[in-house]
């Protein structure tokens, strides 16, 4: 269970609440569909790893940042609970805040706060992705409220609507949950693009290839690196770019039977040079900061860009360091386990389950190491620590093998999403008092 506020009432598309929304987040967009492209210009550096057959897109929301970088060569924009609070923390939405709030209880007499709230918060999401897509005809991801990654009727409810405000443009970012699973499904079954995010190995997004179908799955890469780092396991060298260049082939594998198969984005990037060692790879979705060394190291010393996506890197961890305890080589292997559930979830009704009876029937299949049962004080320990884990407060379950470290890092990703969409939610509790 979530420890974050929720809405109470969840309104389904075409209702008065919802449609009042879609009319705010809408307020003041001019699109140009297909009219942008001849604005931008090319650039020989982002041409020669476009080539190569990787998708270029930036992670921001500042759209300063992102125009100071964008060419012809860019596609698509990626935005998050963390850098939207980002965007609402500049105040740039503090006035129009209480005049939403009061169309909103117009539109819903009675409406309780964490109902308007969560609104709000759709609302604000829409706003920083819309003029990323005004200014670049860009495909943006949008990311569901951090509170709803286990519940799967309110991720769709919303999906939906997200896709509704802009279906040609936005992409809806489900998590690695057991919920975000049957989300994702549902969502991409009803043909609205998703981006499966928070996902750190190849297992992970083989099941959700195979189950969910989404457009687009990750992994966190940096975030793998830092946990070796921060916990003193190793010098952190090429863990989530092993797992990202495993799971791309995985994928590949998949796409031979089914072309339009599942997309691999390569996710919290961090160098330049991780631009050289996996060019090729379906999708980088590069912070301004990542793209503009790897830029400016192009300009001043051109490489030769190959591509990498049949690279397997060595990991190295300090002697001593169990890797099995550890499970760090689980993060770029796919077991049979996890084959033979994503073959017997083909034969399954799965209509109408939550989240928990789909962790159950991975628990009886085998693969409860991806969904693993965690207390309140868990939850609240992960909140606590961020989103790098402190590996020593896991080890005995790491190595006892009901809990996964892809899991474990994606739920402490959700987590730390959970903590930025509160700072979110109490910027606009601040401006809608009374």
């Amino acid at each position: 269970m979530i420890t974050a506020e929720r809405p109470r009432i969840v309104a389904a598309a075409g209702e008065p609440l919802a449609e009042c929304s879609r009319r705010l987040a809408l307020e003041g967009f001019t699109p140009h569909f297909a009219t942008r492209a001849t604005q931008f210009r090319d650039d020989p550096v982002w041409v020669a790893l476009r080539d190569l057959g990787t998708a270029l897109w930036l992670d921001t929301g500042d759209l300063e940042e992102a125009r100071s970088l964008w060419t012809r060569q860019f596609s698509n924009l990626t935005t998050n609970n963390t850098l939207v609070n980002k965007e609402v923390q500049k105040g740039a939405y503090d006035a129009f805040v209480p005049t939403a709030a009061r169309a909103l209880r117009e539109a819903q007499p009675g409406i309780d706060e964490a109902t308007l709230v969560s609104e709000l918060g759709f609302i604000l999401n829409c706003h920083v992705a819309l003029r990323l897509v005004e200014a670049f005809d860009a495909t943006v991801s949008v990311e569901l409220h951090a509170a709803l990654g286990d519940d799967v009727e309110a991720s769709v409810a919303y999906g939906r609507r997200f896709f509704a405000v802009c279906p040609q443009r936005f992409i809806v970012k489900v998590p690695m949950t057991a919920a975000g699973f049957l989300a994702a499904r549902q969502l991409a079954n009803e043909g609205v693009p998703i981006n499966y995010t928070l996902g750190f190995s190849a297992r992970q997004n083989y099941l959700a290839a195979r189950f969910s179908h989404p457009q687009f799955v990750n992994v966190f890469m940096g975030r793998l690196n830092a946990f070796v780092i921060d916990n003193k396991l190793g010098d952190g060298e090429h863990v989530g770019e092993k797992a990202t260049l495993a799971s791309q082939r995985a994928l590949l594998k998949l796409r031979a039977q089914n072309p339009d198969g599942s997309r691999q984005i390569g996710a919290s990037m961090r160098a330049a040079e991780q631009l050289y060692d996996l060019a090729g790879l379906d999708v980088f979705t590069m912070p301004t900061a990542v793209a503009r060394e790897f830029h400016r190291q192009m300009a001043e010393e051109p490489r030769e860009l190959t591509s990498q996506v049949e690279r397997d890197f060595e990991v190295h961890l300090k002697p001593g360091v169990d890797r099995r305890a550890l499970g760090i080589d689980q993060l770029w292997e796919i077991p049979q386990e996890v084959v033979a559930f994503a073959d017997a979830l083909e034969r399954m009704e799965v209509t109408g389950w939550s989240g928990e009876q789909f962790a159950d029937a991975g628990r009886r299949h085998g693969v409860g190491y991806l969904f693993p049962r965690l207390s309140s004080a868990d939850l609240d320990q992960i909140e606590a620590d961020g989103k790098i884990p402190v590996y020593q407060r896991w080890a005995e379950r790491l190595a006892g093998g009901d809990l996964g470290l892809d899991a474990l890092m994606s739920i402490s990703a959700l987590y730390s999403f959970v903590k930025d969409q509160r700072a979110v939610d109490d910027r606009i509790r601040a401006h809608i008092a009374g």
